[in-house]
Order: structure tokens, then C-alpha cells, then sequence
């Protein structure tokens, strides 16, 4: 009898199932230093507890996106590991700061699946939770993901298609407890524009290019014990080529957007997401900013600032055809809540 696995495929997945996910982990500023080294940034919030002290907090966090990878890196071997593409993220929340010495687990319920018309694939849509040490949730999300059948003659389940909101209500975003911006340091913090600057249907282009490397998204996609085969065997695929872990765009964009979102500090809110075409080692990631909406909080001096965050291997300005695809220069196309200075 084997004691290794081959993974989940699609018609291992039902409705209802809670997947609790191995390892926990316990992160440390050493997460920081090394999401700090893969990408450029700099956001003031979580890269000086100083600045986070003055902001009403108790120390810096680990970014927000860091706690998503982590948390995401759980979920691999038991969603994903047989996945094709990952497709959407919807009702996205961070919930609580991750500090350094927290442990982290997650843990996965099914809430959907269909099976594609070529019988040999199919959709999964999981609600994903991300824990402390004290079982208090960090985060939550929702994503789906088209896995790959292990059995092509198992009968096809019966179609579940959850009904996900569009976007996360701006009453419903947490706000860190204490955080306060009305002592917000602007230069510091590396900009001067603060929310009331922002117009709805506002264009921000952050200028700065990054060249994908080998060595960087794969430092990545181990740093994140991201186990999907497609990001680290290159005998997976037909053209010998590994693709880039979509969070690593994520990451790479949001930092990008620094210049000229530098006072965006917090990711509250992940309204929509798609990794719209594959990304490969020596591409050469660009981002754009589009104010979608903006809303008041309870917290002092601070808003909500809902943006869609557009990451490109070329000068695409035009996302779509006229079928509605996506353009092939297209790489990520991402909605998100974040938090900033009145």
C-alpha cells in the first residue's frame, strides 16, 4: 500500500466538506525581510513599528499579502495540487493582524462544484479561513479553481453554484483595532495624497516595471510551501516551463502600486480576482489603478478606498476583446478594499 498522495482531483470534492489543512505555521520578521526582498515594498504601515505606533497600533504586522500566501500556501496539496487554473476569488476579508509569532492554519469548506462539458475537469468553489494560535480568523476568502478529473468515467456530481456578492460591503471590512490616522505622517509615509484626492473613475498608472525571474518566484513559491506541480516542476507542463505562482503577481503589483497609492496602507477587502493569462520567468510585470469607489469607516482618519488593481506584461490599456476575453498581455485583473488616510 502507498503511503504518498496523488492529491485531491475534482470528483473527491462534495458540497459540505470541510477540509482542515496540514502544516500550521508559525511566522516571524524573517517572512517580512524575505517578502520585502521578492518584492518592492514599502508601505510605511508594515515596514516600521514606529510608524505603526503612531498609527495606533501595537507594533508593524506582517503584510497583508504575506498572511494571504501563507494562508493560500495551506490550501495547495488539498485544492489545488491537481488544478488547472486557478479561476476567481470573491467575499475576500482580512479579520484580524497577523503579528510576527503568530501560527497560522487554515482550513477549507466546499461550496460549489460543476463539472465541465468535456468531462475530463471540473469547478471547485471553496470558502478558505485562515487562524491564529488562539483560533481567532485572520482572513477569509472564496476562490475557485478548475481541477482535473483523477477518473474520467466517475459520474458527474450534481451542479452546486454558490451565490457570491459582487463585491464586500465597505460596512463589513474590519479595521485593526486602534488604528488611527489622524496623526498620519505623510512624508514619511512617502506621498501626500490622501483619500479626499482620490475620484471615483480615476486612472493611477504606477509607471514602474519589474522583470519576473527564475530564481525570485521560485524562492517564492517555496517561501509559501506552495506545492502546485505547474509552479515548481518543470517536467509538468509540454514547453518545459514553469508557471508563475498567480499570488506573486498579486504581490508584485500591489507593490508596484506604491507609487501613486503609497498611502493605501491596509488590504481589508478582495471583491474579484482573475489571473487573466499565465505568467512566465523573464515577463515583465506593469500595473495600473482604477478608483472604483470609496466609502467613510468608524475608524479616526481613516477611509475606504475601493480600487482595481490591473497588472500587465505590456502597455495593455485595453483589457478585452470584443468577445469579452482577455487580452494576452492581460496578467491579473483585481478588485480590493484598502485603507488610508482621510
Amino acid at each position: 500500500m502507498t503511503k504518498t498522495a496523488a492529491g485531491r482531483f475534482f470528483e473527491d470534492y462534495a458540497p459540505g466538506q470541510l477540509i482542515r489543512h496540514a502544516v500550521p505555521r508559525t511566522v516571524t520578521t524573517g517572512e517580512r525581510a524575505l517578502y520585502h526582498a521578492l518584492y518592492p515594498a514599502r508601505h510605511a504601515l508594515m515596514s516600521s513599528d514606529a510608524f505603526a505606533r503612531a498609527c495606533g497600533l501595537p507594533a508593524s504586522p506582517l503584510d497583508d499579502l504575506a498572511a494571504f500566501h501563507v494562508v493560500f500556501g495551506k490550501t495547495v496539496p488539498d485544492v489545488s495540487l491537481n488544478a488547472v487554473a486557478n479561476l476567481g476569488y470573491a467575499e475576500g476579508r482580512w479579520l484580524h493582524p497577523v503579528w510576527p509569532g503568530d501560527t497560522l492554519r487554515a482550513e477549507s469548506e466546499v461550496i460549489g462544484v460543476k463539472q465541465n462539458s468535456n468531462g475530463k475537469s471540473g469547478v471547485v468553489w471553496v470558502r478558505t479561513r485562515g487562524l491564529n494560535q488562539d483560533d481567532v480568523p485572520v482572513l477569509e476568502y472564496v476562490r475557485w479553481v478548475m481541477v482535473r478529473k483523477g477518473d474520467l468515467s466517475a459520474p458527474a456530481p450534481e451542479t452546486v453554484i454558490p451565490d457570491l456578492a459582487p463585491a464586500v460591503d465597505p460596512s463589513a471590512l474590519v479595521i485593526p483595532d486602534g488604528l488611527d490616522f489622524t496623526g498620519y505622517d505623510f512624508e514619511l509615509a512617502g506621498e501626500p495624497y490622501r483619500w479626499g484626492d482620490y475620484e471615483v473613475g480615476e486612472i493611477i498608472d504606477h509607471v514602474d516595471g519589474v522583470t519576473i525571474e527564475e530564481a525570485e518566484h521560485m524562492m517564492a513559491t517555496r517561501l509559501w510551501q506552495n506545492t502546485a506541480k505547474v509552479h515548481f516542476d518543470a517536467t509538468h507542463r509540454p514547453d518545459g516551463r514553469r508557471l508563475i505562482y498567480g499570488g506573486h503577481v498579486i504581490s508584485m503589483a500591489r507593490a508596484l502600486s506604491f507609487n501613486g497609492l503609497a498611502n493605501a496602507q491596509v488590504i481589508a477587502g478582495l471583491n474579484a480576482g482573475a489571473h487573466a493569462n499565465p505568467c512566465f520567468a523573464g515577463d515583465t510585470v506593469r500595473a495600473w489603478s482604477e478608483v472604483l469607489d470609496k466609502a467613510p469607516t468608524s475608524a479616526p482618519g481613516v477611509g475606504a478606498i475601493r480600487l482595481r488593481l490591473v497588472a500587465t506584461k505590456g502597455e495593455a490599456g485595453v483589457l478585452k476583446d470584443d468577445a469579452g476575453k482577455y487580452l494576452p498581455d492581460v496578467l491579473l485583473d483585481l478588485d480590493y478594499w484598502a485603507l488610508m488616510p482621510l
